[in-house]
């Protein structure tokens, strides 16, 4: 439950924020977050989320539970059928641990990170755009990465990934304009690379400027602040956090 003293642009006490990718790393952090702000969380993934919920109702929060594959038409369309939705932060991705010349199904394999990377990510804000507008407005918080912008922090990142992620910085320059006009405020933050379940095997700390990847409740925070009314000028932006390993 939000803290009394918690000012009135930073609150999402009463509000509703759907969280996908919530079932670990990013997302689990931002639903977290979320819920110190007051927020009623809607939790999404494809994997199991009963331990993101026990966190959850630990911090003294509510959230309801919508397991399913963001790549389901029919499942979006469920997201936005109940109750008004007032913000949303969007972490689900994907990143291919394979080297992708190393990959005999890599023209399947890029096909599958552009879908969840981009497409989804596309379809879902369109979705939210539509439901929010209809009730007044809202926010939302996509993730791009900084690897869409330097084409990766090193020559281990996937040309996939890095490709799926200027994508997603596009979109939120298209979505702003397509949604700002209707109350409904689009965009988003840039990682670096940071120590989730979706980066195990990726040793990047002794080249990052602050020798250390980042935390998830890191870029938690800055994501749940887009949610908030606190970013309330703000459309088309894509934050960096990165810890100094771009600037620009």
């Amino acid at each position: 439950m939000a803290d009394p003293a918690l000012p009135a642009a930073l609150s999402l006490h009463n509000k509703h924020v759907l969280v996908t990718g919530a079932a670990s790393g990013i997302g689990r952090a931002t639903a977290l977050v979320l819920v110190s702000l007051g927020a009623h969380v809607i939790l999404n993934d494809r994997s199991p989320l009963d331990e993101v919920k026990a966190a959850v109702e630990d911090a003294g929060g509510a959230c309801t539970l919508k397991q399913g594959d963001l790549t389901d038409d029919a499942f979006v369309a469920t997201l936005f059928a109940g109750p008004r939705v007032h913000a949303l932060a969007h972490c689900a991705a994907i990143l291919e641990g394979r080297a992708w010349t190393e990959d005999a199904n890599w023209k399947d394999r890029f096909h599958r990170v552009m879908d969840i990377n981009v497409r989804v990510p596309l379809q879902l804000t369109w979705a939210a755009i539509e439901h929010m507008a209809e009730h007044g407005g809202g926010h939302i918080a996509l993730v791009g990465s900084v690897a869409g912008k330097t084409g990766g922090t090193s020559i281990t990142t996937p040309p996939d990934y890095s490709a799926s992620k200027g994508a997603v910085h596009a979109l939120v320059k298209w979505l702003s304009r397509n949604a700002v006009g209707r109350g409904v405020l689009v965009n988003a933050v840039a990682p670096g690379p940071v120590e989730t379940p979706m980066t195990r095997g990726f040793n990047l700390a002794p080249q990052l400027p602050m020798a250390r990847m980042g935390r998830p409740e890191e870029l938690a925070w800055p994501i749940a602040f887009l949610c908030t009314a606190a970013s309330s000028y703000m459309s088309g932006a894509i934050l960096d956090v990165n810890g100094g390993a771009f600037v620009g």
